[in-house]
């Protein structure tokens, strides 16, 4: 009985191979498998407990690299292990070789790529002075261009392994490469303006930036868009090639913030209260922690008021501490003028309405002088500051 299944075993073929070499490659194939994927998880166990100490950066690296093995990969690895033990004709042989150089090529090009972002992440992270570095265009822009590199390397290297003519290939790449410019050159207009931003670093990511009458916080900078959180919460999709080509105001690099306000005061003030309210303004912006006073003077004469011009510096680039400074200046300046009992001016105008001169008119016993009428006050002048 055991002489019979010997006999069936070397004997029957399948495909023109004995069912004994099936089985002998199918056992390699398995252990194969097995070994390897033993390896690694001993490798990480032994790695990841190495890795525990926050200094060691390579050895985390190369956890992270390791643990994007690919199973499939793997086990294409070891069915060519496999196949190595059937009884396969010569020409069969060379193509076995090429697949095991694709393996290869391919599961090297998946530990690099992870490397590679890893070891562009953590350079980054160290050499940014936030935690927001992954979304900065430059880190973007070396990603990218890291990893295009290496594709192209691995797929070229696959390509002259099966046989395909690289200098041929190439040449058609750089004819093909010309045609897709001319189509594309939109795109490689926000490509090229995200290789700006990237260098030249107009903003970053977290800056507060206005753009034409768009205004927010940087998300991300990618290779054709940027992407902005307004203020009233919506994303703003932006071309890179069109934030370039306008004004960027970037308020996260505002340090201080200079303020000018006007002030207008009734006609009916003295010479001497006059004389009075810029020293007042002084007094009180000099008694303000944040602020620095620079000028307060009596600027000029109104058509319904007397005008002070006053410029003071707030030492926190903060909005809401600019708020808050201006608003107990304000306070302040009401309990002052109440004081000196002058009082604000608003837009007004009179207008005398007559019919006839007043000194050709004969005016009769019970008939008054011809009345003065103020018109209300129809416009504000009102100076606003951007948030």
């Amino acid at each position: 009985m055991t002489q019979e299944i010997i006999s069936f075993f070397t004997e029957y073929l399948f495909l023109g191979i004995t069912l004994a070499n099936w089985v002998l490659a199918f056992s390699a194939t398995t252990l194969s498998f097995i070994l390897a994927r033993s390896a690694i998880v001993f490798v990480l166990k032994r790695s990841r407990a190495k890795a525990s100490n926050s200094e060691a950066h390579l050895t985390q690296i190369m956890v992270e690299v390791l643990s994007g093995t690919s199973n499939t990969l793997l086990l294409l690895g070891s069915i060519l292990i496999g196949v190595g033990f059937l009884d396969l004709p010569e020409r069969w042989l060379g193509r076995v070789s090429s697949l095991w150089f694709v393996v290869v090529a391919l599961q090297a090009g998946l530990w690099a790529n992870r490397a590679i972002a890893l070891a562009l992440s953590h350079y980054f992270l160290r050499h940014s002075a936030s935690d927001t570095f992954q979304g900065s265009a430059l880190a973007t822009l070396s990603l990218w261009g890291a990893k295009v590199f290496l594709w192209m390397v691995v797929l070229l290297a696959m390509l002259s392994n099966v046989g395909v003519n690289i200098t041929a290939f190439v040449a058609s790449l750089g004819v093909g490469g010309i045609a897709i410019a001319l189509a594309v050159q939109n795109i490689l207009g926000d490509v090229f303006a995200s290789l700006s931003i990237a260098v030249d670093k107009p903003f970053e990511v977290g800056d507060f930036i206005v753009v034409g009458s768009m205004s927010g916080t940087v998300e991300h900078v990618g290779l054709k868009t940027t992407r902005i959180r307004s203020l009233s919460g919506e994303q703003i999709v932006m071309a890179n090639a069109e934030m370039i080509g306008s004004t960027i105001q970037n308020y996260k690099r505002l340090q201080e913030r200079r303020i000018v306000f006007e002030i207008g005061l009734t006609y009916d003030c003295s010479t001497e209260q006059v004389k009075q309210v810029p020293k007042k303004i002084e007094q009180i912006i000099r008694g303000q922690e944040k602020a620095r006073f620079d000028r307060s003077h009596f600027k000029s004469f109104g058509e319904s008021a007397l005008e002070f011009e006053t410029v003071y510096i707030v030492l926190d680039p903060s909005y809401n501490v600019y708020m808050d400074v201006q608003q107990t200046i304000n306070f302040e300046l009401m309990e002052a003028f109440a004081a000196l009992n002058v009082n604000f001016a608003f837009p007004s105008r009179t207008v005398y309405v007559a019919s006839l001169p007043i000194e050709n008119r004969p005016v009769a016993k019970d008939e008054s002088p011809p009345a003065s009428v103020e018109l209300a006050p129809t416009k504000t002048d009102t100076n606003s500051l951007l948030n």
